[in-house]
Order: C-alpha cells, then sequence, then structure tokens
C-alpha cells in the first residue's frame, strides 16, 4: 500500500482497465522503473518509506504549486489558493506590469498572458510560480465548413521533386478553396525528420516537432534561387535533371517515394541557393527570425550540423558534445561548424517563411479555416528535442498504448514521454513554445492521441507494452496553455480522440472547444446495441469524416480490399472466410442505413456512388468540420500506413493514385471529373459558399 500511496503522488497508476468491467494490475517493478524516471526511488522498501514521506513533507511547506492557472469568462473566478494569512504576493505579467497586495484582489482581472507569482509568507518560506490566465475556450470555426484530409509528400505535382512539397500545398488550397468552396486542407505533421539515411519515413516519429523539415521546400520559389551566378546554375540545372527523374519514377513507374534521395537533392540545391548573399531587406527578415527564435533554434540547427558530422545517434556522439553546453564550447572553436549551423538556420527560416505562403494562399482563397497542422504525440529518442532538453523527457521510457480488445498485445510507439513535473517546474514552456511555433500558420491544430494532454501509458525500456502503465500529466494545465496559445493565433484545434478514451476526456475538451474526430465505421450506437449512429445524433463539435490516415481508403472498405491486403501480409488474426464475411456484413449495413436515408440509389453495387452516399451522410450529420480524405477523390484503394507492418507495406511512401493504382498528381486530380462530382456533393450538403465564375484551377 506504501508503493501505491507513493505512485498515486507522482501520477502513477498501479492498475488499468484494458476493457469495461475488467481491472489489471501493473507489475510492480513497472511502477517502480517509472517513478524512478521520475527521480523517485522506490527500489526498496526503506527508499518507498522515504521517498513517500519527503513528497509529504514537501507538500506541507511547500506555498505554491509550480503552475497555477485561472480561466477568463468561465464563471465565477476561483478562489486564490490557501496561503497563511498575511502572506505577501507579488505578481508579475508578462509585459512587465506589477501587482502587489497580501488579499484576494491580487488575483481579480488579470490580463490573459503567461505571469510569475512570487509568494513570501511570514515564517520566512517564499515560492515563485508561472500563473497561466487563458481564456475559457479555443476559437471556434467562423462558419461550418468541409475540406480536403492528405498527407503531403503523396501530392505531387508536375513540379514537385519526387514528393509533396509547400508548392504543392499552396496549389491545393487555391483549388480545393476557390474552385470547391472547401474551408480548409488538414495536412499530416510537417515537424523536422531524423537526419541521416536511411529515414525513418514516418512523420509522427520527427526529430523535433518545433520546427518544419527543409525537405517540404519548393526550392524555385526561393528568391535567392533566381540570382545564381552562371557555375551553381548549371549544377543547379542538373539537380533538376535528376529530381525530374525521381518525380517520374515515382508518377510515372509508381515506385514508392524516396524522401532520402529527394533530401539528398534538396541538400545539394540549398547548398548552391543559400551561398547567394541575402538583400537587406531579406537579411533583416533572417535576422529578425533568429531573434525571435532564440537559443531553441540556436540547438536545433547545432543538433542539426552535428548530426552531419557525427551520425544521428547523439548518444555516440563524443561525450563533450552530447550536451548543448558542451557542443556550444565546441562550436566556439570551429568555424566550420558555426557557418554550417547558420546554414541550418536559414533553411528553418525559409521553410518557415514557405508555410506562411501556404497559409496565405488558403486566406486568399476565401478559407473559413486554412491550413490545419498536425502535431505529432511526440519525438524520436534520438533527435533534435530530446538532446536540446534532455531533462524534459523520462529516460529509459517509451510512449505506447495498454492492451485493448483491439490489439491484446499493446503498443511502443518508440517515444520518449515528457516528464510531467518538469514541465510543470518550467511553467510548461516546452510546451507552450512548441503550440506557438505550430500556430504560427495554421488556421487550426490537430493534436495526435489528444488523450495525451490528460494520461499517457509508459513502457519501460526492455518490455513489453503490456508491461506498462499510465502516468497522469496536469491536464488543466495542459488545456489552459492549449486554449491560451490558440487564442492568440486565433486557431481552432482538433483532437484526434480515436481509441480508448478515458471518462471525462472528451467532455473537458468539449468544455474548452477542443474538436474531437468521428470516423463513419465507429459511430455506433454502444449503448443501444451497436447499431449505426444516424446523422442527426452525432456531435457537433467534431471533424467528421469516412477514414484517417491509418485505414482503410472509402473505396478499399466498401470493396472489403483492405481484408484481402490484410491476409496477404499475414495481418489477419482469424480464418479469411470468417472475417471477410464479418467484413461484408458490416458494409452491408452501412449501406442499408445509406438507402434507408435516401443515399444511395438501390440496385447493384456502384462503388462511386456508394463513396458519394458516404460523403452525403458525412454532410447531414451537425459536425463543424467535414473532411475528405484526398485520395477518396479518385479512388484509390492504398492506405497510407497499415499499423502493424514495417518492410512488410511501403507506409507513408505512397503517391496518392486511381483505382487502378497508377499514381496521379496534382494536376490530374484537379481535372478528375469524379473529384469534381465528390467535392460538389459535400460542399452542397455542408451549404459551404458556391465558387465564384471562372474560378482558377490548377
Amino acid at each position: 500500500m506504501t508503493l501505491a500511496r507513493l505512485a498515486a503522488r507522482h501520477g502513477v497508476a498501479t492498475e488499468f482497465s484494458p476493457s469495461e468491467g475488467v481491472t489489471r494490475a501493473v507489475p510492480e517493478t513497472t511502477v517502480v522503473a517509472v517513478l524512478g524516471a521520475l527521480g523517485v526511488d522506490a527500489t526498496t522498501p526503506e527508499a518507498v518509506a522515504a521517498s513517500l514521506g519527503a513528497a509529504e513533507r514537501a507538500d506541507r511547506e511547500r506555498l505554491l504549486p509550480p503552475t497555477l492557472v485561472r480561466h477568463t469568462g468561465d464563471g465565477p473566478p476561483p478562489p486564490p489558493p490557501e496561503l497563511p494569512e498575511g502572506t505577501r504576493l507579488r505578481i508579475t505579467t508578462e509585459t512587465g506590469a506589477v501587482r502587489t497586495g497580501a488579499d484576494g484582489a491580487v488575483w481579480e482581472r488579470l490580463p490573459l498572458g503567461v505571469h510569475t507569482v512570487d509568494a513570501e509568507a511570514p515564517d520566512g518560506r517564499t515560492a515563485r510560480a508561472t500563473l497561466i490566465v487563458a481564456p475559457a475556450r479555443v476559437p471556434a470555426p467562423a462558419t461550418r465548413a468541409y475540406g480536403l484530409l492528405v498527407q503531403l509528400y503523396s501530392l505531387l505535382s508536375e513540379h514537385s521533386w519526387g514528393m509533396g512539397d509547400l508548392g504543392d500545398l499552396r496549389e491545393l488550397v487555391t483549388w480545393a478553396g476557390r474552385a470547391h468552396g472547401a474551408g480548409f486542407v488538414q495536412v499530416n505533421p510537417l515537424h523536422a525528420g531524423v537526419p541521416g539515411a536511411p529515414s525513418d519515413p514516418s512523420p509522427y516519429r520527427p526529430s523535433s516537432r518545433r520546427f518544419p523539415d527543409p525537405v517540404h521546400l519548393r526550392i524555385e520559389r526561393i528568391p535567392e534561387y533566381a540570382h545564381l551566378a552562371p557555375g551553381p546554375r548549371e549544377e543547379l540545372d542538373r539537380i533538376l535533371a535528376a529530381a525530374a527523374e525521381l518525380r517520374e519514377s515515382v508518377l510515372g513507374k509508381g515506385t514508392a517515394i524516396d524522401r532520402d534521395a529527394v533530401w539528398a537533392l534538396k541538400l545539394r540545391a540549398l547548398e548552391r541557393v543559400a551561398a547567394v548573399e541575402l538583400g537587406p531587406g531579406r537579411r533583416a527578415e533572417f535576422h529578425d527570425f533568429l531573434a525571435e527564435r532564440g537559443r531553441a533554434l540556436e540547438d536545433h540547427a547545432t543538433y542539426q550540423a552535428l548530426a552531419e558530422r557525427h551520425g544521428p545517434h547523439w548518444r555516440s556522439w563524443p561525450e563533450e558534445l552530447r550536451t548543448p553546453d558542451g557542443a556550444r564550447a565546441a562550436v566556439r572553436a570551429d568555424a566550420g561548424l558555426a557557418a554550417r549551423i547558420d546554414f541550418h538556420c536559414r533553411l528553418a527560416w525559409l521553410t518557415d517563411r514557405q508555410l506562411g505562403e501556404a497559409a496565405d494562399a488558403a486566406r486568399e482563397a476565401g478559407m473559413a479555416v486554412g491550413i490545419v497542422h498536425d502535431l505529432a504525440v511526440g519525438v524520436h529518442p534520438e533527435g533534435s528535442d530530446v538532446w536540446a532538453r534532455q531533462g524534459d523527457f523520462a529516460a529509459g521510457m517509451s510512449v505506447g498504448a495498454p492492451p485493448d480488445a483491439f490489439n491484446s498485445r499493446g503498443q511502443d510507439w518508440g517515444l520518449p514521454p515528457w516528464r510531467p513535473d518538469a514541465l510543470a517546474a518550467a511553467g510548461y514552456a516546452p510546451y507552450r513554445g512548441l503550440l506557438r511555433e505550430l500556430l504560427r500558420h495554421a488556421g487550426a491544430l490537430r493534436i495526435d492521441h489528444v488523450m495525451g494532454l490528460f494520461r499517457l501509458w509508459w513502457v519501460p525500456e526492455g518490455r513489453e507494452p503490456t508491461e506498462g502503465t499510465y502516468v497522469r500529466y496536469d491536464a488543466e494545465a495542459m488545456l489552459a496553455v492549449l486554449v491560451l496559445e490558440a487564442h492568440r493565433a486565433g486557431a481552432h484545434v482538433v483532437g484526434e480522440d480515436l481509441g480508448t478514451v478515458e471518462p471525462g476526456v472528451r467532455e473537458a475538451l468539449a468544455a474548452r472547444g477542443v474538436s474531437g474526430t468521428s470516423v463513419l465505421w465507429f459511430e455506433r450506437d454502444w449503448d443501444g446495441g451497436g447499431a449505426p449512429l444516424p446523422p442527426e445524433a452525432w456531435r457537433a463539435g467534431c471533424v467528421a469524416t469516412a477514414t484517417t490516415h491509418d485505414l482503410p481508403s472509402t473505396a478499399a472498405r466498401l470493396s472489403g480490399d483492405h481484408v484481402l491486403l490484410r491476409h496477404r501480409l499475414g495481418l489477419l488474426t482469424g480464418d479469411l472466410t470468417r472475417e471477410r464475411a464479418a467484413d461484408a456484413a458490416e458494409t452491408a449495413e452501412w449501406r442499408a442505413v445509406l438507402q434507408r436515408l435516401g443515399l444511395l440509389p438501390e440496385g447493384p453495387g456502384d462503388e462511386e456512388a456508394e463513396i458519394l452516399a458516404v460523403h452525403r451522410f458525412l454532410a447531414r450529420t451537425p459536425a463543424r468540420m467535414v473532411g475528405v480524405w484526398l485520395p477518396d477523390l479518385v479512388g484509390d484503394r492504398r492506405p497510407q500506413n497499415l499499423p502493424g507492418t514495417w518492410d512488410e507495406y511501403p507506409n507513408w511512401r505512397l503517391p496518392v493514385a486511381g483505382p487502378d493504382g497508377q499514381p496521379l498528381p496534382l494536376e490530374r486530380i484537379a481535372a478528375s471529373a469524379r473529384a469534381h462530382t465528390l467535392l460538389r456533393t459535400v460542399a452542397e450538403g455542408v451549404g459551404a459558399r458556391t465558387a465564384p465564375p471562372g474560378a482558377r484551377a490548377v
């Protein structure tokens, strides 16, 4: 019981529920390991007693918690924290204004922001805390809207270099907004990937979530590109010819997207473009960017430069380079390294500029929301973020998912978790900086596995996912930071809340205005027999969609192709005949619903008509945002990612293709009658504005 009390004080669960009505105990060795990662010794009964005593003593002596939260416009203000009578308070707002006092008045009508509270008790004890004052809710979309969901790398055009880029994103938002009244385009995470080859193609296991990946740059849109001298221009022409071969290999021959090959060419091109001297105005913009990003950008660029020299696994670097402080000393003695750091800073700036151009294009196209960026749940253990802020991450731990009814083995995602105690002690500065960076050019932000704001499943290194446990975060503080930064950016927030969600989480998110994610095939009346949920019963606060990047396309779902694919790859747990029969029964049930609602004509199956009917159904829901998976526009039958596979399937490397598997560039998608029909159908159902006469197409 003493270990359980100690674990509870640090937010570590000693039991969990894999399914309703079932409770399992967490192995004691797991609890001890997780507490150890939080800096709490629980290795012996004596250590447990000592750690518990120290924690209780610290609670008694503490004047203030590390972080305090208050919301404005959220009913009566919360009572001020309990403090000894006569405690003097000093609140310094983020703008430098100061309030002092010894009563509740000092807490009234505080401005929005991140402030500092200093307290001094009559007995001489002092404390300093971060105070987060946030609005009650994130901004809501200005109007009901529909939009496209796309993995950007998969959307090639006749101008990209073998994978989709930010130039393609500009063209997509312009076409979708102007020609079809789309209100948003949601993209996959564009975070910086771990350098080196072969790289991890998953956008959900990045090196840094704070900075974007320059592999997404459209080289020809960099202003300095036009000012290359004849020699570098000739070299760049050869690079462009190689890029055209890459593009043709993907679009013409159907080979998988080769991110490493694309980056090798772009890096050569960027080295030549970066040699062009910046004009006075551009130089001033670059220096402003450096000043605004400060140490965080310097550390990221330093990691990039060191990874080029020593490889991406920083734990194997020379010992003096394994921390940012040690690396800074090395940089001072190495002019070549310093120059390379400046180069990587410039790449971050150029990518940020093109992200801004894409956001501007979305606004100019009349999009009500704009570009919806995606925040991955974590980062690679050998990446830039972990190297730069090692104390913020739990050493020897990985984020994953517990065993449940769908996966009895659980999951280990290989992502080190943030330490909740370190976040609180830092006033959530790492989280605030991350959100602020992502929201700079976002009309909305999607948060992958949004349940992680409340708790995460930690798996000790070397153990099975079934041997993990939940660790709780301060959800009130995490949500307050999210609401504050979204408010400042004027951006909506969408949480990916699929799968196992503990009671109260969706309600807490909805109370702060955060939309959820609702996928057609999962929306059933689970309390009333499991029948498909009628459209009017769906929640309004969601993005309603037919599929996601981890699920079959709508064509594959309706045809049953996804079952055959899993069978070919050895992923089915049951007999193929029974699996196909169960899948066909589920699909038939949904077809009957669509026919009963008058959304699908009776008669022989017509796949395109059925896909239209599915999206008519989504448009009938009250969802404030309706998402259309871009591959569904052209009948693509392949998933972008097939969970449970690695080399068996080309995850994260497939271009958008037609029903025959032939890749289709953006230009052909934009000219597709099938795509136009689906978009027009959804636009009419959602009530989107009509396109002006003569609207521009790609």
